[in-house]
C-alpha cells in the first residue's frame, strides 16, 4: 500500500516542541531530556499514536518515547498534541534499525505494535521481531531486556515466537485472542480497533530476557 503524502507534514513535525530533532546527542542520557529518573518505554512504529498518547496520559510517571519513519503518519500523532501538554512523552522521526545509534542502557521496555509482518520470506530479516533487530535492541535495555508484542497477522506472530525463544527470550505471557480475554489494561492502537471492528483475533506476546 502506498504512503500517502501529506503536504506540510515534515515542517510540522519538524517544528513540534514534543518531537526530538537531534536524538543521537541523548544517546545514553535519555533521562536528563524529562528531566526525572523514571522509567522509559519505548514504542517502535507508533504510527498516529493513540497507544502511546494514551500510555502517557494514564501513567504520567513513566516516560514514553514513540519512534516513526514517516513524517506523513506522525504528524497525526503531534497534531492531537497540539491542545494537550504531556511532559513525559517524546516522539523521533526515523527508522527503526537506528534504535541501537540512539539509545544506550535507557529503556525499561519495548512495545511492536502490528509491526508490518513482510510476509514473503526473502524479507523475513525486515520482521521487527528478526534476529537482525532483536541484536539492534540489546544494547538499549537498562538492565532486563522486556519486549510486548501485539499483532493481527497468525504467521508473523508465529515467526516470532520461534525468534523470541530462539534468541533466549523466555515468553511470561502469550495470548491467541486477546478481546476474549480482561481488557482492562489493554489500549488499544489505531489499527487494532480497526481490526477488532473486522472481527479479527488480536495475538499478544510479553518476552524477557536476563
Amino acid at each position: 500500500m502506498r504512503l500517502k503524502h501529506i503536504k506540510g507534514s515534515e515542517e510540522k513535525v519538524s517544528l513540534s516542541k514534543v518531537v526530538i530533532k537531534n536524538p543521537e546527542q541523548y544517546k545514553g542520557k535519555w533521562k536528563s531530556v524529562f528531566n526525572n529518573k523514571n522509567k522509559i518505554y519505548l514504542e517502535i512504529g507508533m504510527g498516529k499514536g493513540d497507544f502511546i498518547i494514551e500510555n502517557a496520559i494514564r501513567y504520567p510517571n513513566i516516560n514514553f518515547i514513540g519512534i516513526e519513519k514517516y513524517a506523513s503518519v506522525m504528524v497525526r500523532a503531534v497534531q492531537k498534541l497540539e491542545e494537550i501538554n504531556l511532559p513525559n512523552l517524546k516522539f523521533i522521526c526515523t527508522d527503526a534499525k537506528n534504535v541501537n545509534t540512539l539509545f544506550q542502557k535507557n529503556i525499561t521496555l519495548i512495545y511492536l505494535n502490528f509491526s508490518d509482518p513482510w510476509p514473503k520470506k526473502r524479507h523475513a530479516l525486515r520482521r521487527l521481531t528478526s534476529p537482525y533487530y532483536l541484536d539492534k535492541y540489546e544494547p538499549v535495555f537498562q538492565e532486563k531486556k522486556h519486549i510486548i508484542m501485539k499483532t493481527d497477522n497468525r504467521k508473523l506472530m508465529e515467526y516470532s515466537i520461534k525468534s523470541f525463544t530462539d534468541y533466549g527470550y523466555q515468553i511470561e505471557d502469550i495470548c491467541l485472542d486477546l478481546y476474549r480475554e480482561d481488557l482492562a489494561e489493554n489500549i488499544p492502537t489505531e489499527y487494532e480497533k480497526k481490526f477488532v471492528a473486522k472481527g479479527c483475533p488480536i495475538y499478544k506476546i510479553e518476552v524477557k530476557k536476563d
